[in-house]
């Protein structure tokens, strides 16, 4: 038996703590994708996740096209080295004709190749005579600084595949196809909301009169953030009293119109942390706590639309509470609110949101590939003992390129998170010495 397991006298023994790996599958199995669709403009879809593949209806560029200003040439015809007059001349938007035997024709970047011309010279390599005539200085071989039709995108080609995430690059794919509006999956809607007697919004008491005990409410702030870059719809409840009555009906309400109730604090094992019988009275909790550092206590479960609480549904027109029926929490999605509950701590809540919740919310929109990426990175510190859990730490890359480490990991220093530049992912029981090779997650990847 672990330490994890042990128990006190007279109480029966905790279960193992979950991996991380593990903890992910199991929540990404219950995240099934969002069906409704919208069509927004493209110039609006950043961001956003597609829905249908987008399948383009033409070449690009449509035709062999100029890549430099300059000259269209025969090669043929330049062999005898001779200056060749100027027979017309093609800006970008227009079609010339075919090109007349030794002639040239002056031709601008993006204007189609006239028919007989196989090259393109720049006009820096070339010498413009008193008549006009244009003489080629360099050797030119076939196809020079000519783009073909259709090098960028064939036609009938899936340019951009459904569950794509829309980036900047993206969207002018899509618009040099013509396509002006996407189908994209609809956001996602959260209810965020944080537990705690001891939390107090930013600008509603100064700092010089914070009563004992009392504490700013950061989390709520990055967590808005977070899921606002994933392009969610967020719903910010505040901060709910530390009682089971008020934690049950904050989560009662939130369901009923949101995707995803997300929760900061409440989810330990104290007398004042309500989540867990809260969730458990409106419906269910499939996960507890999981052996990663930090962030143990983290749970995931779902909530019932109906209002159901313990065998006791509210009427909402008199707000009396009849009789219900209790039923199971499996059945159609859509009478069901997922709920996560993130620990307290900021960083905890931090890193467990970017491990799991991330995942989970691109899930929810279709993404396939939704687990955060790591790369290899050298690591230019000590770290002299390993926990039993896999370990997040806060590390920057120095100016070798090596990541050096915060000096305080502990999960309640947000200034280890604005500090550091990503996270070494540590297995369990790892010491790492200067040069050894690590993970790194980048939050450039991550908060993307």
């Amino acid at each position: 038996m672990t330490l994890d397991q042990a128990a006190a006298p007279g109480q029966a023994a905790r279960p193992p703590l979950k991996s991380l790996d593990d903890a992910l599958a199991e929540l990404l199995s219950h995240a099934a994708c969002l069906t409704d669709v919208e069509c927004v403009p493209t110039l609006d879809a950043d961001g956003r996740v597609l829905a249908q593949d987008v399948v383009s209806a033409l070449q690009v560029p449509p035709k062999d096209n100029s890549a430099m200003d300059g000259y269209a040439v025969r090669c043929a015809d330049l062999a005898a080295g001779l200056a060749l007059p100027v027979s017309q001349r093609i800006p970008a938007g227009s079609s010339g004709s075919p090109l007349s035997p030794m002639s040239v024709a002056r031709i601008f970047t993006g204007a189609p190749v006239p028919e007989g011309a196989d090259a393109v010279v720049m006009q820096e390599d070339c010498s413009v005579q008193d008549d006009g005539a244009v003489l080629v200085r360099e050797r030119v071989p076939l196809g020079q600084w000519i783009r073909r039709s259709g090098e960028d995108v064939t036609q009938g080609a899936v340019i951009l595949s459904k569950g794509e995430r829309l980036t900047p690059a993206s969207l002018g794919l899509a618009a040099s196809i013509g396509m002006s509006q996407l189908q994209v999956v609809r956001r996602p809607k959260v209810a965020l909301f944080s537990t705690g007697d001891e939390l107090v919004m930013p600008g509603d008491v100064p700092p010089e009169h914070m009563p004992p005990g009392a504490i700013y409410n950061s989390n709520r702030f990055f967590l808005q953030a977070l899921l606002k870059r994933l392009g969610c719809e967020v719903s910010d409840l505040g901060i709910v009293p530390d009682s089971r009555a008020a934690t049950v009906e904050a989560l009662r309400k939130a369901a009923q119109h949101h995707d995803l109730i997300l929760t900061s604090g409440g989810v330990s094992v104290g007398e004042e942390d309500h989540i867990k019988p809260a969730v458990q009275s409106l419906g269910q909790l499939d996960l507890w706590q999981i052996a990663i550092k930090p962030g143990k206590p983290f749970a995931y479960g779902q909530v019932r639309r109906d209002g159901v609480v313990d065998g006791l549904k509210t009427d909402e027109g008199s707000g009396i509470a009849v009789r219900a029926r209790s039923g199971s929490c499996a059945g159609d999605g859509a009478g069901l609110a997922h709920f996560i509950g993130l620990p307290g701590n900021p960083v905890s809540s931090f890193v467990t949101f970017l491990m799991l919740v991330r995942p989970f919310l691109l899930k929810l929109q279709g993404v396939s590939e939704v687990a955060p990426q790591s790369i290899a990175a050298t690591a230019d510190f000590v770290w002299a003992r390993g926990d039993k859990r896999r370990e997040f730490l806060r590390v920057r890359r120095n100016a070798a390129g090596a990541l050096e480490l915060f000096p305080n990991q502990s999960a309640g220093v947000l200034t280890s998170a604005v500090w550091g530049d990503g996270l070494v992912d540590n297995p369990p029981g790892q010491t790492i010495a200067p040069g050894d090779v690590v993970r790194f997650i980048a939050f450039a990847e991550v908060l993307s």
